[in-house]
């Protein structure tokens, strides 16, 4: 760290070089790119929207460069997809999609939750539990409106697979997937009772981690998702027959 500041002269000297610069826009591409991603997966940005780069490029003072590379990126995470002659468009959901995404998910979780109850310490239990506590607070605030995790370890299903101690599971669950499946998440978050009801299946999910039962923790996890597919199938199939009566 000293090296860095004794050489800042010798960096201010050397600033026009062509060598310097990409590092400031890569930089503040992905910053846009983190910042377009959140908006999607929170629904500030709707699913089937368009994506208008002249808006984005004024509303974060980016270049058109930087922001069709966080665009390409966006594709790249499935948030996005980009078609010849047409642009760049949030992805739209829909039921087939959900049901083949809550498949992998119900599998790979369930997995993942039993080998948590396997490796999880002490320690983890207890930082799950503060993690809930949060969330209870969250959802009492909501008046039990709304469940919406923020990300990372803030986020009850990205701990639980981080305590897996599977490295190739989480890349699968929290890299490649991560933001799709908090995309399709988000949509129950405020379902009459769905909060809730997710709530306690968290706090049973716990126990069994607690406990060290591995097969009782996979079972709960599978059933909890299973029981947010259900929600959230419903609530796709009641969207896309609002939008056939609107269009007759």
């Amino acid at each position: 760290m000293s090296n860095i500041v004794d050489n800042t002269d010798d960096l201010e000297a050397v600033a026009p070089n062509a060598d310097i610069a990409p590092i400031a826009v890569s930089t503040r591409a992905d910053s846009v790119f983190d910042q377009i991603r959140t908006a999607i997966v929170s629904g500030e940005i709707a699913p089937g929207s368009k994506i208008n780069e002249p808006q984005l490029s004024k509303q974060f003072g980016i270049s058109r460069g930087p922001l069709r590379e966080a665009i390409r990126r966006l594709e790249g995470a499935k948030l996005v997809e980009i078609r010849p002659n047409v642009g760049a468009r949030v992805i739209a959901l829909d039921t087939r999609k959900a049901i083949e995404i809550y498949e992998i998910r119900e599998a790979l979780e369930g997995l993942a939750c039993g080998l948590a109850a396997q490796h999880a310490t002490a320690e983890d239990c207890t930082q799950l539990r503060a993690l809930l506590a949060r969330h209870e607070h969250q959802i009492d605030s909501e008046d039990g409106k709304r469940y919406y995790q923020k990300e990372g370890d803030l986020d009850f299903h990205y701990l639980i697979v981080s305590l897996s101690g599977n490295t190739r599971l989480f890349n699968l669950l929290c890299d490649e997937l991560y933001h799709l499946l908090r995309l399709y998440r988000l949509q129950t978050s405020s379902r009459p009772s769905r909060p809730q009801q997710a709530f306690k299946e968290h706090h049973r999910i716990v126990d069994a981690i607690e406990d060290g039962d591995a097969e009782l923790a996979d079972l709960l996890m599978r059933r909890h998702i299973a029981s947010a597919k259900a929600t959230l199938i419903q609530q796709l199939r009641e969207s896309e027959n609002e939008n056939l009566g609107a269009n007759r």
